[in-house]
């Protein structure tokens, strides 16, 4: 999602809580035993749902892992690490499949041509 400028203006004019709770919904998300209380689009819910879960099943994951020789913050250092290069990698991949796409499309227009 890219915003334009319009609406990264928009977004950043003050408003009162009211005009908040109309463009948004507040939900709370348990990280690394965190609460955290945030305001989000209703059609944006399920992403952050959905990325508390991985974040808590990652950051369990490493500690068990290190548990009692590692430091929390190195536990949630490491869990961040992982989730960011997966990230990272599923990127590099979808701009991979867009030139591959745009490669098969050119090929076959001119095979076509050539006929």
């Amino acid at each position: 999602m890219k915003l334009q400028p319009k609406a990264i203006a928009q977004s950043l004019k003050p408003k009162t809580m009211p005009e908040v709770n109309k463009e948004k919904q507040h939900i709370s998300l348990n990280i690394c035993n965190e609460k955290i209380d945030i305001y989000v689009k209703g059609d944006e819910e399920a992403y952050y749902r959905d990325a508390e879960k991985l974040v808590r099943k990652t950051y369990s994951k490493y500690d068990e892992l290190f548990k009692g020789r590692r430091s929390e913050r190195f536990v949630a250092a490491t869990a961040l690490l992982e989730i960011g290069v997966k990230y990272q990698m599923e990127h590099a991949s979808k701009d991979t499949d867009t030139y591959n796409k745009l490669l098969e499309r050119l090929t076959s227009d001119i095979d076509e041509a050539l006929k």
